[in-house]
Formats: C-alpha cells, sequence, structure tokens
C-alpha cells in the first residue's frame, strides 16, 4: 500500500474491533514473530500489522524528519484510511507506542483507546537516547553493525528476560537482518523523535492501557508513570519477571473486549 509517498506493506488479521499495532525501532512483522510480546490469535481484535516505514520491507525515506513519531503517526493514519478504518484501537511497542500516542493528539476522534507497551524515553530523558542512537549510527557507517553488536554484548537485558539465553542472541540476530545503510537512516531519524507535550498528553481522553517493564533504560519506567499520571484514564502495569511478562496478551484482551462491550 502506499502511503504519504512510501510503500508500507501491511498484513490484516483477526475479527472484532479495529486495532493498528505498530512495532519498535529496529523490529519488523518478521522480527517481532521471532519473539511475541502478544499473542494476537488471543486478542478479539482485527489486527492491522505493519512495517513502519524505513522498517523491514517497507520502503525508506531520505528525509530523517519523516521517522519522527508524530510524521509515522501521520502514517499510521492514512494507513488505516487506506483500509477503510475511521476508528480503531492505536497499539504499538515502543516506538509504536510513540506513534499511537502521537495518533491519538492529531486525530482523538480516530483513536477509541491506546495499549502503550513499553514506551521509550521522553521529555527530559530523551536527549541522551537521542545522542546514543546518533552514536550507534557512526559505529554503523565507520565499523560496521557487528561493532555495534559488540558494543551492546555485555548490556544488561530488561528484568523480565534475565537468565534468558536466546534474548541477545535474538536481538543480535534481527540487527544483522538489516542493511547498514538503512539501520544507520532509521536510528538517526529516531534521535529526532519526541514524544507529544504534556498539555498534549492530558488532552487524551479514550481509554489507555499502558505495559511496562523494568531493569530497561530506554524504555524506563519513568515514562509509563508520568503516562500513567497525565491520561486521566490509563491503567498501568509493570513487569518485573518473564512470569508477569506472560500475562500481558490476556490483559489487552481483557482491554480490548472492554471496547468492544461499550462501543462508543
Amino acid at each position: 500500500m502506499i502511503v504519504r509517498g512510501a510503500e508500507i506493506d501491511v498484513e490484516r488479521i483477526g475479527t472484532g474491533l479495529d486495532l493498528v499495532w505498530g512495532h519498535g525501532l529496529t523490529q519488523s512483522r518478521l522480527l517481532e514473530d521471532r519473539r511475541t510480546l502478544i499473542d494476537w490469535t488471543e486478542v478479539p481484535a482485527r489486527v492491522v500489522r505493519y512495517d513502519a516505514r524505513g522498517h523491514g520491507v517497507s520502503e525508506s525515506t531520505t528525509n530523517l524528519d519523516g521517522y519522527r513519531w508524530d510524521e509515522l503517526a501521520r502514517d499510521q493514519l492514512e494507513l488505516a484510511t487506506g483500509m477503510d478504518i475511521h476508528r480503531y484501537i492505536a497499539a504499538g511497542a515502543s516506538m509504536g507506542a510513540a506513534t499511537a500516542l502521537h495518533a491519538a493528539v492529531l486525530a482523538p476522534d480516530r483513536v477509541r483507546g491506546l495499549v502503550l507497551v513499553i514506551p521509550p524515553t521522553g521529555w527530559e530523558t530523551r536527549a541522551e537516547q537521542a545522542g546514543t542512537y546518533e552514536v550507534g549510527a557512526e559505529v554503523i557507517e565507520s565499523r560496521g553493525i557487528e561493532t555495534l553488536i559488540a558494543a551492546g554484548a555485555n548490556v544488561a537485558p530488561p528484568d523480565p528476560f534475565v537468565g534468558d539465553l536466546e534474548y541477545r542472541e535474538q536481538r543480535a540476530a534481527g540487527l544483522r537482518s538489516w542493511d547498514p545503510d538503512r539501520l544507520a537512516r532509521a536510528m538517526r531519524g529516531a534521535a529526532r523523535a519526541q514524544l507529544p507535550s504534556r498539555d498534549d498528553i492530558e488532552s487524551i481522553a479514550c481509554p489507555t492501557l499502558v505495559l511496562a517493564w523494568t531493569g530497561d533504560p530506554v524504555h524506563p519506567v519513568s515514562t509509563a508513570d508520568e503516562l500513567g499520571r497525565l491520561i486521566p484514564s490509563a491503567d498501568v502495569h509493570i513487569a518485573s519477571s518473564a512470569a508477569e511478562l506472560s500475562t500481558w496478551t490476556q490483559l489487552v484482551a481483557d482491554f480490548v473486549s472492554a471496547r468492544s462491550s461499550h462501543p462508543a
């Protein structure tokens, strides 16, 4: 599907309320399928999943501003329009969660609910993370992806993945699947991204589910807590173990079921 000048790869599965899911930075539908946070077969929704601009098999753009989260939200809204979806639950992980937040701010009449999974750094904590992405892009361009992988080898995983022997291996395999130029471009674009302002987030009135985990400075609990404070209807859940993480699919299913019972 052509979305704002770029070919975007998209699929729709399931039945029920429309839910549009956005993946995280450096991810794609294929990479998510190798380690699923949410089992969509257990969620009573008609789920749209797509590779964001510059990710997976979707088309890249040379304009780095096109990777800002507000621009990715505009992509999502146009994609939904192209699929004859007017109102939907906006959902996503990390970059996808930020995209969903911007969609709710840009088009509050179209977003009937939010599912924000591991929301990323924002506001005051964003500048340091943006610098990390810039450095990462420079490393890829000057020394290659393997150097980037090696640099992150000693970084502790998020708490729910402590002791998971496949976690680092799968992350490394995901990075190796990228074209280096595309990966560097996506990281530089992410360095330009920011969450909506706190004032804009306070205006969000739709029901919201926030799912976060501990032990991850890229997706700090502080962001989830602040979203819980700012959004009047937000319900926040924090996972610190694999067992707690395993409840997320049911939490999302319950959230969607509640929206089905209250179709407005």
